[in-house]
């Protein structure tokens, strides 16, 4: 049974509940046979799969070639049955979206008074989950092993194509007029981690979501259009929306616009 934790200052974790029901997700949707088409990425994968430090709250898949016609509803049985499994109810409805887009999208929704006795955790927590129908080319997948709720396979993008992906989102992203902050954090934990930039799949990625930039980037002019952002970014708004994912925000210490360029000094590619 899925059950709640809670910190040593007895607060309840809800993010602790809510990694728990990503991995359940992700159970369920191999039971499904769902990985015979898509692959996992985003910053759920990279904290699932790499250890990423700080916390993700929406799941993204990619199908592994376009497929129009795919229905993600098709997997949602499998799903609940395995949260059935773990002691837990779902509801899955599907979201309702203002414009079509190549991403299929839906809320897993959980009934938290399942999960415990405790009052606070009353209410709803909500997965978003994303599956891109439509995906750009030029990426490799690699499966990867979870071993919660038990031990299973799930095919992920590598870490040169995540790289790839995060780039792409910090770049071009255009998430309600306001900067994401999570895109620079992963950033700089890509540049930690001395992976590799796959430019060839972030060429994929903007050729096909801005086809307006119709010169790819090299690494000179990748690195010069970074430079550029970083000079003209509010390094204080990165900070304070970045700041409620992580555990330990003193790392925000050192972030001004002189650290990411130090960062983007050190970007390799494959």
């Amino acid at each position: 049974m899925i059950e709640s934790r809670s910190t040593e200052s007895g607060i309840h974790d809800k993010r602790v509940v809510h990694e728990v029901l990503q991995q359940v997700t992700l159970a369920g949707l191999y039971r499904s046979g769902f990985f015979d088409k898509a692959a996992f990425y985003g910053g759920t994968c990279l904290r699932l799969f790499h250890g990423l430090d700080r916390f993700s709250e929406d799941m993204d898949f990619s199908l592994l070639r376009q497929d129009p016609d795919f229905e993600l509803a098709d997997y949602f049985k499998a799903v609940i049955s395995e949260f059935a499994m773990a002691g837990c109810r779902v509801e899955i409805r599907k979201k309702k979206k203002a414009q079509e887009t190549p991403i299929e999208s839906a809320f897993l929704k959980s009934d938290t008074s399942i999960y415990s006795l405790e009052t606070d955790l009353r209410g709803t927590i909500s997965i978003k989950i994303e599956v891109d129908t439509n995906p750009p080319g030029g990426f490799s997948t690699e499966a990867l092993s979870l071993v919660t709720p038990f031990t299973f396979l799930t095919p992920c993008y590598t870490l040169p194509d995540l790289y790839a992906g995060k780039m792409h989102a910090l770049m071009f992203r255009r998430w309600r007029n306001r900067i994401k902050g999570r895109d620079w954090y992963d950033f700089a934990w890509y540049v930690r981690q001395g992976v590799r930039l796959n430019l060839d799949h972030l060429n994929a990625r903007v050729a096909q979501s801005n086809p307006e930039e119709n010169t790819p980037f090299t690494q000179e002019t990748f690195l010069s259009a970074m430079q550029d952002m970083i000079e003209n970014t509010d390094i204080e708004m990165v900070k304070h929306e970045v700041r409620p994912f992580l555990r330990d925000s003193s790392v925000l210490t050192v972030w001004d616009k002189k650290y990411f360029l130090i960062q983007c000094n050190h970007i390799r590619f494959l």
